[in-house]
């Protein structure tokens, strides 16, 4: 039985007509997607004041983990910077350290902050606790070199979006649980954060071709977890089933209405809430589906996404609100 569904935008569903749309993901496909997932990131460099800086760092295992560092030009001598570390989407399947990276260059711009951008690891290649893992090593070496980097601990954010997003919120439960540094907020976009799959929103979005689907989630979870089943589920690789919301930053959640991953979404904010937590919360309305603001950032409905996102970061990252 086919579930009833949020309208599409206009706007966005006349956009979304014109795009190669599928229901299901496997091996032969997933190796045909990562030839097209990779994004050059040259062009929105171009026009930019920004000095780039490529370096690695050891993986748990000695794997070496690429991170790109972008700093304001000019500024490799000033200190209290704020900072985004910055975790790309893609299922955790696809995608690199590129992918989705306009929107934290777009608060390099603004706020003149210090982006760092992780390329962890892929799964099916790698899974349980890796591809977390990776990313935490990014974050430590952050904290490590903030004299270096020119960055203000106190102003450190952790963001990602979709696959980015849930690891996002997995890192930023490990630095709690590890009490390693102090995170000024976290921002989840439009994040991927359950592996039970088992949402209405995820029922809604199941047979039918999308931008993500049910059964495009399902093939990313599995990548992930292999033979792992529910009990034995780190909540800091599927941050849901976290047994303990308490003492996290100041979180941003987002997420369209007509996508596969609202419900998690709003679950895990109303949780943040209920541990007593700080948590702003947008499900776009109109129709949202999965992505679509890193999609189609030209649409009205996503430049009021990313305006609304812009505006809250700003008022975190005001002096006043980390003193």
């Amino acid at each position: 039985m086919t579930l009833a569904r949020p309208a599409l935008d206009p706007e966005l569903g006349a956009l979304l007509a014109d795009m190669p749309l599928m229901t299901h993901l496997g091996p032969e496909l997933l190796s045909q997607l990562r030839l097209l997932a990779s994004t050059p990131v040259e062009p929105l460099l171009e026009g930019r004041s920004v000095d780039r800086r490529e370096v690695t760092v050891p993986g748990e295992d000695g794997a070496r983990i690429p991170l790109s560092v972008f700093s304001p030009a000019g500024t490799a001598h000033a200190t209290g910077a704020p900072c985004v570390f910055w975790i790309h989407g893609g299922g955790m399947v696809m995608g690199d350290r590129f992918s989705q990276i306009d929107i934290p260059l777009e608060w390099l711009d603004l706020f003149g902050a210090v982006v760092v951008s992780v390329d962890y690891r892929l799964a099916p290649e790698v899974g349980g606790t890796t591809l977390v893992d990776d990313c935490y090593r990014g974050l430590l070496w952050i904290a490590e070199h903030a004299d270096e980097l020119g960055i203000d601990p106190a102003r450190i954010v952790v963001a990602g979006a979709s696959a980015g997003g849930g690891l996002a919120a997995g890192v930023t439960l490990m630095a709690r649980d590890g009490g390693t540094l102090p995170i000024a907020a976290q921002v989840l976009i439009c994040p991927m954060l359950d592996h039970r799959n088992a949402t209405t929103s995820s029922r809604q979005y199941s047979g039918d071709p999308g931008v993500w689907t049910r059964e495009m989630n399902e093939f990313g979870w599995r990548s992930v977890l292999g033979d792992l089943r529910d009990e034995r589920v780190p909540g800091h690789v599927s941050p849901a089933v976290a047994d303990d919301l308490s003492g996290l930053p100041t979180t941003y959640v987002d997420a369209g209405s007509a996508e596969v991953f609202r419900d998690e979404d709003v679950a895990y904010a109303t949780r943040i809430w209920a541990a007593g937590g700080q948590a702003e919360l947008h499900v776009w309305a109109g129709g949202g589906f999965h992505g679509f603001d890193a999609l189609y950032p030209q649409a009205r409905v996503s430049a009021e996404a990313r305006r609304t996102r812009n505006d809250w970061l700003a008022r975190v990252l005001s002096p006043a609100s980390v003193a």
